[in-house]
């Protein structure tokens, strides 16, 4: 018998008078109720329908309009656990719990007043004997009724709720480290970011997460197999779980700890109190993984990496304390791994604005966001200018003027620096056959310009020269094209032939931040190369002249290495240029140890054509 139905069809039989359908409980009871007409006790003799109504499978009770119980079948009483004697005249909402949250409360008078047709609700209800059962209530008005009788009938839905968990249970929870899974610490993220979980007196309103993943796990689930995978994932679990255990000491409730899928946990910390406890969470997390696990016979060991968030509960979702997680979390692995690293939002916007100008860096070239600037390249024995390097600055509409270092990398990532490397070639030799029509009278400048090794690899870097050469008119002693140490000595193959190619057209090769790698310098004189740039590092050893008698003196050892490093340029035929030079004492020496060229603060800033123009026929 359903309670909840079948108290609609009793009303609408009282209305039509129809006969059709299932037999109402009300009508197993017989008339409504009154002081005169009561419910005898189950012993007593009585109307031909108590026998029915005591009978009946279903747990029920007459209740009066003041809300005492005027009668109730053995049914009732034993899933109560009471005898049927006592409960008459006893209050039903005490019975059954109505009275524990005042929605219920409410709707159950108005059901006693005749206000409302029906209340339906589930309560948890302590049984005599200690145990508890859950119990589906119905109450609902008794049809002709005049006293406002209503009848109570109660279903004990214990064995559905027990399955309902146990299904919840397994959807909620990993079956290899019965840890909660994903959706389930998604839950209790949502729940525990609401205002309502924060916004109590006692509570810091703050939040925390260890978001952890395996290092090198994938190389033992491979050559190990799933099986032994698994049973590192549980052994895993196991030491996080009693960390966090030990975290919670003292406090209400330890972290969460959740399997989030393949080898990835979190560790969810509400009420935090700040950065340093979950510092000390991290810590002790990765303390545990350290120690080699003993699985069937094998010694396996692991570490992990783990990003670190803590913030304020307000303001955030789900979805962002993930995303800041997970950056972190990067960061860790990027890092050197086997450790934990906080969440920091200036280099998360670092990162935002990178991916940003990732973004639209091809778009941008098609714009003509690009422009260039020049800085001198002076002669050391004159000061006259001798060439320019061209310097690719982005206007970029939202971040301003960048500089390269913004956005090289990125080009080179991507594949854009072909395209750019390009514009920035063919804009440069025009500009440079500018100025050599625009001052006739002066010694040509050539322009210097950077080139990428995968310029190299991914364009026809010769023909593109010889095309721009030709299209812009420019002699090809006038063009210098600079590339790293690191990729001129590594050379070889089509590299190596693009190079020959271009010093045989008349090019000038040179090799950029000299002496910062790992020079083979036999391997220095079969290069197409003719002039040496070194490297900004070695003129800032030199020590600055000081009329202070207290400054430090100069290291000789720089000097001499410098010296050293110009000597056998010169002896390979070689032209040497200083850069970062900014003084008027590192000039000096520079000149004094024989440097042909210097290019720095001292002569001048990256500036614009016109301000080139200036310069020429001028000392620097």
């Amino acid at each position: 018998m359903r309670p909840i139905r079948r108290s609609s069809a009793l009303r609408e039989r009282a209305v039509s008078g129809t006969s059709e359908g299932p037999t109402p409980a009300a009508d197993l009871i017989g008339p409504a109720v009154t002081e005169s007409n009561a419910l005898p006790s189950p012993g007593a003799g009585g109307p031909p329908y108590w026998s029915a109504f005591s009978a009946a499978p279903l747990a029920m009770a007459v209740v009066d309009r003041d809300g005492m119980v005027a009668g109730a079948n053995s049914t009732f009483a034993e899933l109560l656990g009471r005898p049927a004697q006592e409960l008459t005249g006893t209050a039903a909402a005490d019975l059954v719990d109505l009275a524990s949250d005042t929605r219920t409360w409410h709707t159950y008078r108005e059901v006693l007043r005749g206000r409302q047709a029906e209340l339906l609700c589930t309560r948890r209800l302590k049984h005599p004997e200690g145990h508890f059962l859950w119990a589906r209530v119905t109450v609902a008005p008794l049809p002709g009724d005049e006293s406002g009788g209503v009848l109570l009938s109660v279903t004990d839905i214990s064995a559905h709720r027990e399955l309902q968990a146990r299904v919840r249970h397994l959807q909620m929870h990993d079956p290899v480290t019965r840890l909660p899974n994903r959706t389930l610490f998604f839950e209790r993220l949502t729940a525990a970011l609401e205002v309502e979980s924060y916004d109590e007196s006692g509570t810091t309103g703050r939040i925390g997460l260890c978001y952890l993943d395996l290092d090198g796990f994938k190389a033992i689930n491979d050559t190990l197999g799933n099986r032994v995978g698994d049973k590192l994932l549980a052994a895993v679990a196991e030491r996080l779980t009693r960390c966090a255990e030990q975290a919670g000491y003292a406090r209400s409730s330890p972290p969460l700890v959740a399997r989030l899928g393949g080898d990835e946990f979190a560790l969810l910390v509400e009420d935090s109190t700040g950065t340093e406890q979950l510092a000390d969470l991290a810590e002790s997390l990765l303390e545990a993984l350290r120690e080699p696990f003993d699985l069937s016979g094998r010694r396996l060991s692991v570490s992990a990496s783990i990003g670190v968030v803590e913030r304020h509960a307000a303001g955030t979702t789900p979805t962002a304390l993930m995303q800041a997680a997970d950056t972190t979390l990067y960061w860790a692995k990027a890092d050197g791994k086997d450790r934990w690293t906080l969440f920091d939002p200036e280099r998360n916007a670092h990162l935002i604005t990178r991916q940003a100008l990732a973004a639209t860096l091809r778009a941008a070239i098609d714009r003509g966001e690009f422009a260039l600037e020049y800085q001198p390249l002076v002669g050391m024995e004159d000061g006259r200018l001798r060439g320019v390097e061209a310097l690719v600055r982005w206007n970029h509409p939202q971040f301003g003027v960048l500089a390269p270092n913004r956005f090289i990398g990125l080009a080179e990532e991507d594949g854009s620096i072909v395209p750019l490397g390009r514009w920035v070639l063919a804009t440069a030799c025009r500009q440079a056959r500018v100025w050599q029509m625009a001052h006739p009278d002066e010694p040509p400048i050539f322009v210097s310009v950077n080139v990428a090794v995968r310029q190299v690899w991914d364009s026809d870097l010769v023909s593109d020269v010889a095309r721009i050469l030709e299209e812009t008119e420019l002699a090809p002693h006038l063009l210098q094209l600079e590339l790293t140490e690191s990729a001129v000595m590594g050379s070889s193959g089509r590299p190596l032939q693009d190079l020959q190619a271009l010093s045989d057209m008349g090019v000038r090769i040179a090799i950029d931040d000299f002496g910062t790698g790992y020079s083979n310098l036999a391997y220095l004189s079969r290069l197409p190369v003719s002039v040496l740039k070194l490297d900004g590092s070695f003129v800032r050893g030199f020590q600055y002249e000081s009329e202070n008698s207290a400054a430090v003196p100069p290291n000789p050892a720089d000097e001499v290495v410098v010296e050293a490093m110009i000597q056998l340029a010169h002896r390979l035929g070689l032209t040497v240029t200083a850069e970062c030079v900014e003084t008027m004492a590192q000039a000096s020496r520079l000149r004094r140890i024989g440097c042909d060229t210097g290019q720095g603060w001292l002569y001048s800033r990256p500036v614009s054509p016109d301000r080139i123009s200036e310069l020429m026929g001028a000392r620097v």
